[in-house]
């Protein structure tokens, strides 16, 4: 914490402009040794008007001093502690995109005093010096790397404090009723309300409810985020590879009346209504003697197991075959679509036979050919998403999987307390696992987190930022 450290902050590759962030005591020292103001009348090293103004954006030239040489025409900016991203002293450099300026910029920087930063170092001191909380600064690299504007919209919540605001609220009331229990064992002889069992246990239920209505938002946190990866699958030429181009709004799968003409999974990520989706098409799943085709089928069953959503398409102008049944009797996923493709041949396929094997599918008639039933298996995605009832507009959803495990473990721990105010346990066991609820869901905004778990959290950041 005590070095000062720099790195690009833009994407490596060519650009119209490219950015060095300098973050520490030794900044401005660094700027002055480097930086000619103006037409070079002017060193800010030779300045004798103190300081650069916070926040005011000066041109000049970066200059080695030993060489003499100029390397790039640049706009440099000093922000003075502790009004900054870091809460240190700050430099940014504005030089062109070039991979070259930006190499001999950073190394005449560290070679007068700084170090190359770690990932994600300059956001781990915004929050070692207290300016954001650990769930805000894993927000800064949600907000990197979203897919969908709704994405975007959910790491712009999180960064603003709002997952921090709920968590901090259920660690608030954890506290009163620890704090309640704790007086009661210390001091038992003092005059101070006597709690009971009965009202303690009320008290855990309401936490462990409001620790179950954000555990509730993971599972579509979690898609909206990563993306829902969706498997289509079905027999050869039945229409897999026409719905992913449907989809798709191109011609990415090759169609042809051959059956086996898809070999193996084809991926791509597409948005369907801001929902970011990795689409898998997968070869028709049949007996064959072709070695290439076998290995693609093995690889189709390998996909649609690990799948969040099945897509299975049956012909509607024809009954359900042998394939059919032996493609549904390898579906484990808990959500599947059921599309009864070409339906303008024909609807010779009842749902009743469907539902037989697959109750709980949603079954859609599709043409896809003419686009018949699309715009209805849109809908149906983010009714599954969803789940009819998540609005887009809530404070709070837990889009990380860390923060998703612990809040489990801490919605495990409130009930073992609530166990044993039903048993009669003595107060000394039950404040333990009402401690180690509050200590879990501190991890979750970095109060109660070790210093292992922090460098963990860092390190997936980009460098420069």
């Amino acid at each position: 914490m005590e070095d000062t450290i720099a790195a690009a902050s833009t994407a490596p590759g060519e650009g119209g402009i490219g950015i060095i962030r300098i973050s520490g005591d030794k900044s401005l020292d660094i700027l002055n040794r480097i930086f000619v103001r103006g037409d070079g009348e002017n060193p800010l090293n030779e300045d004798v008007c103190t300081e650069p103004e916070h926040r005011k954006l000066y041109y000049g030239h970066i200059v080695d001093s030993e060489t003499g040489n100029r390397i790039d025409e640049v706009l440099a900016v000093y922000m003075k502690a502790p009004h900054t991203y870091t809460k240190e002293d700050i430099v940014e450099i504005d030089c062109h995109g070039s991979l070259i300026s930006l190499r001999k910029i950073l190394e005449l920087i560290l070679k007068h005093g700084a170090r190359l930063a770690d990932k994600g170092e300059f956001t781990k001191r915004a929050f070692l010096n207290g300016r954001i909380d650990l769930s805000q600064a894993e927000a800064v690299m949600d907000m990197i790397s979203a897919k969908t504007d709704t994405g975007f919209e959910l790491a712009v919540k999180q960064l603003e404090g709002r997952l921090s605001l709920s968590v901090s609220g259920i660690r608030d009331d954890i506290l009163q009723i620890l704090a309640h229990v704790i007086v009661n064992l210390d001091y038992p002889d003092e005059d101070v309300e006597e709690i009971s069992l009965r009202k303690l246990k009320e008290g855990l239920e309401e936490i462990r409810r409001k620790i179950s209505m954000l555990l509730d938002t993971a599972s579509t946190g979690r898609i909206i985020r990563d993306g829902l990866n969706t498997v289509i699958i079905g027999k050869p030429n039945v229409g897999k590879s026409s719905l992913m181009n449907a989809l798709l709004r191109e011609s990415r799968a090759i169609v042809t009346e051959i059956p086996g003409t898809t070999r193996d999974t084809i991926e791509e990520y597409i948005n369907i209504k801001n929902i970011p989706i990795k689409l898998v098409d997968t070869a028709g799943i049949r007996e064959t003697e072709d070695i290439i085709e076998k290995i693609g089928i093995e690889k189709s069953k390998e996909s649609f197991n690990k799948a969040d959503l099945v897509i299975l398409i049956l012909n509607a102008a024809e009954g359900m075959t042998a394939e059919d049944l032996h493609i549904i009797s390898h579906i484990k996923a808990s959500k599947t679509i059921v599309l009864l493709n070409k339906m303008d041949l024909g609807r010779l396929l009842p749902e009743e036979e469907i539902k037989k094997h697959l109750p709980e599918a949603k079954i859609i008639w599709t043409s896809i050919k003419d686009g018949t039933g699309i715009e209805a298996l849109e809908n149906e995605i983010v009714s599954i998403v969803y789940g009819g009832r998540l609005r887009q507009t809530e404070t709070a959803m837990i889009t990380n999987v860390r923060h998703m495990d612990l809040l489990e473990k801490a919605g495990s721990s409130i009930d073992d307390a609530i166990e044993m105010c039903d048993s009669g346990a003595a107060l000394d066991f039950i404040e333990v696992d009402i401690r180690r609820a509050w200590e879990q869901l501190g991890e979750i905004i970095g109060e109660t987190v070790a210093e292992d778990i922090i460098d963990e959290v860092f390190s997936r950041f980009c460098l420069g930022k």
